[in-house]
């Protein structure tokens, strides 16, 4: 497979500078570690207008506590819309500070509050563990609405790549507990189906940068604590495994049309609309997983746009229909 020349070429140089890494028990650790002191914890600072905070939450029952991050404009006269987000890494690696400063963004031009959650990671905590750390300060961010300055009926969830696969899942959990209303899922290039492991008929042109099928299968293996592709894998675990997906929030769903789960992820829009689901679905075309590591391509400057204008849209509409 060679997929280089369908590249956007304003991501090539990006492309080129990103270390390929084929992630393994031998070395996720340290790919972890590396990811970690690229982000430090101290890569914001507060400014007249947006504040960030670090709390930890009561977590899962016999489980430890959960950080998050809160980021929120510094003076609100009145119950702001929530983005709670959840980071990607593959289920394996990852924090929520690599977001930090594009949350503060969104807090800016959206005026509203992104909270942010550090969800164990497997191998050392497979599933449910990151799933129910992230319901579980879900429910505290719904149960704290007033004293962190939120509308409680305006709760959207999102995140990348296997964030995107934690907010899917999230999604289903929330609605079939019915504990916590979501209104939108902010869906870019989730992790959704273990199953793309397995597959016997692969795409031909995606998969070959960034994320591909080894790396998958040793993410899904890791946060499965068992071989992907099986029978008997929940759909809490793998979103794309549920059956029934009605009454799921309103959804916008986007990915490259190089990712590795571009097939999985276009699917899944597609049932979600056979759902009654209203959805929203972009391929971008010359993108593979992760493009954002070049963050002044013009592909990435639009995506990131739309995103924003969906959850602004999302945001407003509640509030309008209240």
């Amino acid at each position: 497979m060679n997929s280089r020349h369908l590249v956007d070429p304003e991501l090539l140089p990006a492309l080129d500078a990103f270390p390929a890494t084929r992630w393994s028990r031998e070395n996720y650790l340290a790919t972890r570690a590396m990811v970690a002191e690229l982000t430090p914890r101290s890569s914001w600072s507060d400014g007249p207008d947006v504040e960030t905070t670090e709390q930890h939450v009561p977590g899962p029952h016999d489980a430890p506590d959960v950080r998050v991050l809160i980021h929120r404009p510094t003076k609100a006269s009145e119950p702001r819309p929530v983005l709670f987000h959840i980071h990607g890494g593959g289920y394996v690696i990852g924090l929520p500070e690599m977001t930090a400063l594009y949350h503060r963004g969104v807090v800016r031009e959206l005026d509203c509050v992104v909270v942010s959650v550090d969800y164990r990671l497997a191998p050392e905590t497979p599933y449910p563990g990151p799933l129910e750390d992230c319901y579980a300060a879900l429910k505290w961010v719904f149960g704290h609405a007033e004293k962190l300055g939120i509308d409680p009926g305006r709760i959207a969830i999102g995140g990348e790549s296997a964030g995107g696969g934690l907010a899917a899942a999230l999604a289903v959990l929330a609605r079939d507990r019915g504990e916590v209303p979501i209104i939108f899922q902010l869906l870019i290039y989730p992790m959704i189906d273990d199953r793309t492991v397995a597959g016997k008929d692969p795409h031909p042109y995606t998969g070959e940068f960034v994320w591909d099928a080894h790396n998958n299968r040793f993410g899904w293996s890791s946060y499965l604590g068992a071989e992907p592709g099986a029978d008997d894998i929940s759909n809490y675990a793998a979103a794309a495994r549920t059956k029934n997906l009605i009454d799921l929030p309103p959804t916008y769903l986007s990915v490259g049309s190089l990712d590795l789960f571009l097939d999985e992820n276009v699917d899944y829009a597609m049932r979600l609309t056979r759902a009654g689901v209203p959805t929203e679905l972009h391929v971008y075309p010359g993108a593979f997983h992760g493009y954002p590591i070049s963050p002044e391509a013009d592909i990435t400057k639009f995506s990131a746009a739309n995103a924003l204008r969906a959850l602004r849209r999302a945001f407003v509409t509640k509030d309008a229909t209240a």
